[in-house]
This record gives structure tokens, C-alpha cells and sequence, in this order.
């Protein structure tokens, strides 16, 4: 697995991709920290972390798309899947290089309640909080990605179904509040990645929210797993 984590992390540096991806983050990042925190002379964070949500369902498709579906077009799965590697250190190699991508990216944050320290006392319950909520949801918003992207060999249709499943469970939410049934809509709002999302932001670490987020990473790789595994076989 760390073999597959390494060769993974460092091709994401052969190619335009983390360049792209971590470029696109920064200036996002950047931008919102200009405009919600140093433009309103605040030194409250969350906004930014807030509109960086949003900015994380379209990225990290980009990280995702090419982790197993290149290996399909490239016809060199098939030595991948004989290797004398578990099919669960493939999958997670492949998941957490894409994770410590994402992770670098992530940092920027930190280095922004560092500048407010500098100036200011900033909240760093909050800090960590928002923190720790981006990382679970990048966590399980790459798990989807793989999952997809084990599924075909095109690396536009897995960014675009990593993206569709992503933001339909931030539509749940919406969806929830058009039935009448409490049942399906509470089932729903469990479903929603924003609603648990929003319990983090305040400083406070909801075991529901987190149990939440390794439940959905969890699902997304074991399925990525199976999908391995039918083509071991097949």
C-alpha cells in the first residue's frame, strides 16, 4: 500500500493536476479570505471555510477521475489486480494519495488563522472545527470519486458522476423539506453531507457528524473494493 500511496502522490506532481487543483484551491481560498475575514475586519473564519465547501464538490473530482479509471484505459489494471497487494491496500494507496493532495490545500486555512493570530485572537476552537470538517468531507467526497472512477475508464464521465453523487447528497437536504413524511425526512437530513457539515463549524465535534463521514468513506471504498474485485474475476 505505501508503495501504490507514493507512486500515486508523486504522479499527481508529473502532471497538471495538483498544480491545477491546489492553483484553483489557493486562489479560492484566498479570495474569500480577502473578502469575509480581512474585508470585514473580523476575525471570524468560518465564512471562508463556508464558501470553500461548495469549491471542494467541484475540485476534488479533478483528484479523483484518473485513480482507476486511467489504469482501465490504459489496459494495466489487470497487472495492478494480479499484484500480490490486497485489493484494500490498492484502494487505499490510491485514497489517501489523493487525501494528502487534498490535505495541502487544506493547510492554506491554518496559515490564515496564523496571520489572524498575528493581529488579532482568533477562535481556535472554531478553527479546528471548520478544520476538521473539511478534512472528513474531503475524505468521503474522494471516496466517492474512486468509487466512480472505478467504474469506467473515462476520466471526464468519473469526474462528472463523482460530482453528480457528491451534490446529490447536499440536495437531500433540499429534498427533505418536500415531503410530508417525517420518517423519509428525517432519513434524508441524515443523508445530508451539509447538514452534518454544519455542526462543525461552532467548535463542536459531533460524534453523530463524524461516525457520519467515516460511515460514508468507509461504504464508498468497500464498494470501490467490490468493483475491483467482480473485475479480478471476471
Amino acid at each position: 500500500m505505501t508503495a501504490i500511496l507514493r507512486r500515486e502522490f508523486l504522479s499527481y506532481f508529473c502532471s497538471p493536476i495538483a498544480y491545477v487543483y491546489l492553483s484553483v484551491y489557493y486562489f479560492f481560498a484566498g479570495l474569500h479570505f480577502v473578502m469575509f475575514t480581512l474585508g470585514s475586519q473580523t476575525a471570524d473564519i468560518t465564512p471562508v471555510f463556508a464558501s470553500m465547501f461548495l469549491i471542494v464538490l467541484f475540485l476534488i473530482p479533478l483528484l479523483t477521475m484518473r485513480l482507476l479509471s486511467e489504469d482501465k484505459k490504459n489496459r494495466t489494471d489487470q497487472a495492478l489486480l494480479t499484484a500480490p497487494v490486497p485489493l484494500l491496500g490498492i484502494v487505499l494507496g490510491k485514497f489517501l494519495a489523493a487525501v494528502a493532495v487534498y490535505t495541502l490545500g487544506l493547510m492554506v486555512m491554518l496559515v490564515y488563522g496564523i496571520i489572524l493570530h498575528t493581529f488579532t485572537a482568533p477562535n481556535w476552537a472554531i478553527i479546528w472545527g471548520n478544520l476538521a470538517a473539511m478534512l472528513l468531507l474531503g475524505m468521503a467526497l474522494i471516496a466517492i470519486g474512486i468509487f466512480v472512477s472505478s467504474l469506467t475508464e473515462n476520466q471526464v464521465i468519473a469526474a462528472v458522476g463523482g460530482f453528480a453523487i457528491s451534490f446529490l447528497l447536499v440536495l437531500v437536504d433540499s429534498l427533505a423539506g418536500l415531503t410530508d413524511n417525517p420518517f423519509i425526512r428525517q432519513i434524508l437530513y441524515g443523508l445530508s453531507i451539509s447538514r452534518h457539515f454544519d455542526s462543525f463549524p461552532s467548535g463542536v465535534f459531533d460524534l453523530t457528524s463524524i461516525f457520519f463521514y467515516f460511515c460514508l468513506t468507509a461504504i464508498f471504498i468497500f464498494l470501490s473494493i467490490r468493483v475491483l474485485e467482480k473485475r479480478r474475476w471476471g
